[in-house]
């Protein structure tokens, strides 16, 4: 067996010293420092093989959270764990609790083409591996065909219709050697829920974001602009994950949904759930009311819904624990999970083709504050997301 782990962490408006990432908004020398020592701390905790990272604004910055947790793990190392002297090193205890340093490791970042100037910075996300990369790793954010979503025939003049050239962020494709296996891993930041408001001509800003003047539709409307753009990119996601469970390989897709697991994002990308007996459904061309599908028919619709659908390790976890909270983000008094992590079947351990299993599902939140709260402070140096760990198993 060959176990390992994968995480996803969003790190929030990591950038160096000094620079105006959004309007106003920027770290002291003195603050930077402490969001890399205590965002290098969360990676010691974490100690995962594989790490997806959002919202990063600068590689440099990644790499000296990434340098700083190897510097301060290895001397934990060094005063907690037995050297060769020792007879009892070889205990599994010990193996647990060194800390892997990332010194061989793999680094793959994607920028945001959308990043502008100072105040107007836009990030991208990136994905750590310690077995290293097989391939070049693949940016989808720039579409080399727009995506049309048609609403159909509606009325005299049509329906409507939505494009899509280019994601409000990159999504990041690799592919993973773990074991006798590849795995491809998908690393996503979907478009926040905050409002997209259009600026007219000869104007400062859009009209809608002065709340001085509140204008409740103007608003709904931004709200609405903001989740067809998560919803497309979402299905953009989900075409990428499907054309490589077709090509047969095993899949992992994880970031930031900026939706929770019941919202729209989360379905298009894990794929629709299938009904349990198709042979009471109507058939599409029935001509009659006893028109369904034949036995045969419905085993064949769910095989092939189930193989190209996706599976939550919240979920998996929660069902193995009978747990029934995980929460990843607090805002406003609300708890919800926003970070996913979403695997195929071959990750199920009784499904078809399994290659393995989850073991074990990790959140570090406790440092979760909620700003509605007077005793408990915004802290923009911490980072509003929990982190979240899947503990995988693989067959030899």
């Amino acid at each position: 067996m060959t176990d390992f782990t994968i995480a996803s962490f969003n790190v929030k408006n990591l950038i160096g010293p000094d620079q105006e990432y959004y309007r106003f908004q920027s770290y002291t020398p003195e603050e930077y420092a402490w969001k890399v020592d205590w965002l290098s701390e969360q990676v010691q905790t974490m100690d995962a093989d594989i790490v997806g990272f959002q919202e990063i604004f600068e590689e440099s910055a990644l790499r000296a959270v990434i340098d700083a947790a190897d510097a301060e793990g290895t001397a934990d190392n060094a005063q907690h764990i037995p050297g060769p002297d020792k007879r009892y090193r070889r205990k599994a205890i010990f193996r647990k609790l060194a800390y892997r340093p990332y010194t061989d490791a793999a680094l793959a970042v994607a920028p945001n083409v959308n990043d502008a100037g100072p105040g107007q910075r836009r990030p991208g996300v990136a994905i750590l591996s310690r077995f290293g990369f097989v391939g070049e790793p693949e940016i989808i954010q720039d579409l080399a065909q727009p995506v049309d979503i048609d609403f159909g025939p509606m009325g005299p003049d049509g329906g409507g219709s939505f494009r899509l050239t280019r994601l409000s962020r990159p999504i990041l494709k690799v592919r993973v050697p773990v074991g006798r296996h590849v795995i491809t891993v998908f690393n996503c930041h979907l478009k926040s829920k905050l409002g997209e408001f259009v600026r007219p001509g000869g104007a400062e800003f859009p009209p809608e974001v002065d709340l001085t003047n509140y204008d409740p539709v103007g608003r709904a409307l931004g709200g609405l602009r903001a989740s067809l753009r998560r919803m497309a990119e979402a299905w953009v996601l989900r075409r990428a994950i499907v054309a490589e469970l077709q090509a047969g390989h095993p899949v992992i897709a994880m970031g930031d949904f900026n939706d929770g697991e019941h919202a729209v994002s989360s379905e298009i990308i894990s794929g629709e759930v299938p009904f349990k007996n198709y042979a009471w459904m109507l058939r599409h061309d029935a001509e009659t009311p006893r028109d369904r599908y034949s036995e045969e028919e419905d085993a064949q619709i769910r095989e092939d819904i189930e193989a190209v659908r996706l599976h939550s390790a919240e979920k998996q976890f929660i069902r193995k624990s009978t747990r029934d909270m995980v929460y990843t983000a607090a805002f406003g008094g609300v708890y919800e999970s926003i970070d996913q992590i979403y695997m195929s079947r071959h990750f199920l351990a009784d499904a078809k083709g399994s290659i393995g299993q989850m073991d074990y599902f990790s959140v570090l939140n406790d440092h979760l504050t909620d700003g509605s709260h007077a005793e408990a402070p915004y802290n923009k140096l911490a980072s509003d997301h929990g982190q979240i760990i899947a503990h995988m198993r693989l067959k030899d």
